[in-house]
């Protein structure tokens, strides 16, 4: 697929700047449709540039990965006008973009590290990063200047010249030959939607490249898939900062063209004059290769008394308590014992099936996932919090049941440990655990302090819009009287089992609904743009039970 002549081929060009859905609420773009399209486009490899977020990068690598296209991770950091620290409302609301992609793996974990530093420490309505930190972790990660809200964007359009070249020679010194100046697509004169501004700035862009020998990319800065889900986008705007479509002083971003254009249509419109903005995005896209190892089961290690390892500290614990609970001793009286004494208490039955299920947590590397589990479970329990007595598969261990993770007899019941973990099969043991809901931030307080703060955190979800909430939210937007929404969206099928049923789907198959489509105009409008915006990302919370415990520091 070669532009006539020859010249540039598709595979040529790469999308270095754009946005999904996990831009949240400006992004529209879902991440399987963005794929499909640059595969079938021909190109060879996509960036993934959100806005102050890596949220979605693992379901882009494993879905880039898939279609045999080169996934390149980045993101969209926003850059304090001082430092990230700071939050003053009088000098600190302003902040800059700046486009980071990660070229190998110290450069993906530098990515993740300024991410994690910008949530935490910079927060200031967006996360934000610094030059302090940019100089710290700069290393493996490629800069572009990105839009008109970058720093040398910014500066072109205020009329500062001299201060976007003093920006751009700061980040050449500190990034080196991995600093490349970004000129924006609708910018073209011959783009369908060209802008005059921005066709300034990049005249200006191109001028200082030449001059500071920095190379100079195109992007499109997309926000959408297609030309047309541009309205559906506006739209996304407006739920995103609560307006209607047709507040005159809304955000918008109609004046710009922010989707995944075409390559041949790059190459038409650059491939002559400026071949070389089109190649440095292959060029880039040729420097990063990342492979991020996926599948590894990551367990902390317990902190074992002087002289045990996890093993031997385990083995004690178990056969201890298993003195109790089939030995006719008393709790007290069991801990006092050594194994071998232990194991003089208890009938054969009992010794086979421990030593059974100890061999297989031992083989399949989980004595530290159970010891972690025993000990907040035994600190709960000391403190007088209320724990589950066990359900699911876990209560068919007898090794759950002797250290009192579970107080269910697994004999008793005849309930088979192999549910619970399978040598045969190897997947994380999954030990379904009730805490009382009133202290159970004290367990997870006391797997911070135990831990470490940089090693225990909450897990995100997020809310995704189902066809009812997209119906609700665009009529809103479109000011559909209240009464006329409510109406059109109690008309949407609920979920069958569970799964939610695609609102295009249900306009093809249900009478009523492909009947108020066909006759009323605002319902064909509020369900065109519902199609678009179903399934998009519109909040993210924290998952309600979720707690991740890591071996190392989480960045």
């Amino acid at each position: 697929m070669t532009k006539p002549g020859g010249a540039l081929a598709t595979s040529d060009y790469v999308h270095l700047h754009n946005h999904t859905q996990y831009s949240l609420l400006d992004g529209l773009t879902k991440i399987g449709a963005l794929l499909d399209f640059v595969k079938d486009s021909g190109m060879q490899a996509v960036a993934m540039t959100d806005h102050g977020t890596l949220s979605g990068t693992i379901e882009f690598y494993k879905e880039a990965t898939a279609r045999g296209i080169k996934p390149i991770i980045g993101i969209e950091t926003y850059v304090a006008a001082r430092k990230h620290t700071d939050k003053d409302p009088q000098k600190d609301k302003n902040r800059f973009h700046l486009i980071l992609l990660a070229m190998n793996m110290t450069g993906y974990q530098n990515l993740m590290r300024l991410s994690t530093i910008a949530n935490l420490d910079g927060y200031y309505y967006f996360p934000r990063i610094d030059h302090e930190l940019l100089e710290q972790y700069n290393e493996g990660i490629i800069a572009l200047s990105a839009c008109m809200g970058g720093e040398v964007g910014n500066a072109f359009k205020e009329g500062q010249d001299k201060e976007a070249e003093k920006i751009a020679s700061w980040y050449k010194e500190i990034f080196g030959d991995r600093y490349y100046l970004e000129i924006q697509d609708h910018g073209h004169p011959k783009n369908p939607i060209p802008n005059a501004e921005q066709q300034a700035i990049n005249e200006k862009v191109l001028a200082l490249g030449k001059k500071l020998d920095i190379p100079v990319v195109v992007t499109c800065d997309a926000h959408y898939l297609q030309h047309e889900d541009q309205e559906a986008h506006e739209i996304l705007l407006c739920v995103g900062t609560g307006a209607y479509l047709s507040d005159e002083k809304r955000m918008s971003l109609r004046d710009y063209p922010l989707h995944v254009t075409n390559p041949n249509e790059i190459i038409e419109r650059w491939g002559n004059d400026y071949p070389d903005v089109i190649t440095n995005t292959k060029a880039i896209a040729d420097r990063c290769n990342i492979e991020i190892e996926l599948g590894k089961i990551l367990i902390p290690k317990f902190p074992v008394p002087d002289g045990e390892t996890e093993k031997t500290y385990l083995d004690k614990l178990v056969y201890k308590g298993l003195a109790f609970r089939y030995g006719g001793l008393t709790e007290k009286e069991a801990t006092k014992l050594s194994i071998e004494e232990a194991k003089k208490t208890l009938p054969k039955e009992i010794l086979e099936r421990a030593a059974y299920e100890l061999g297989v947590i031992d083989t399949m590397g989980f004595n530290g996932y159970f010891l972690i589990i025993w000990d907040f479970i035994k600190w709960g329990k000391d403190n007088g919090i209320v724990f589950g007595p066990g359900r699911g598969s876990a209560a068919g261990s007898i090794i759950a049941y002797s250290l009192k993770i579970t107080e269910l007899d697994p004999l008793k019941y005849e309930l088979l440990f192999e549910r619970f973990l399978n040598p045969d099969r190897i997947s994380m043991p999954d030990i379904d655990i009730d805490i009382q809901d009133s202290r159970r931030d004290e367990v997870i307080q006391y797997c911070v302090e135990k831990y470490g703060s940089d090693r225990v955190a909450n897990i995100v979800t997020f809310g995704r819009m189902a066809a009812r909430a997209a119906v609700r939210d665009v009529a809103r937007v479109l000011q559909v009287p209240y009464g006329d929404a409510d109406r059109l969206a109690k008309m949407i099928p609920p979920p069958v089992q569970g799964r939610h049923i695609p609102l295009e789907k249900s306009l093809q198959e249900n009478a009523e609904l492909k009947d108020e489509y066909a006759r009323n105009p605002t319902a064909k409008q509020v369900f065109d743009m519902a199609i678009r915006l179903e399934g998009t990302v519109r909040s993210h919370g924290i998952h309600a039970a979720c707690v991740l415990i890591a071996p190392d520091a989480i960045v």
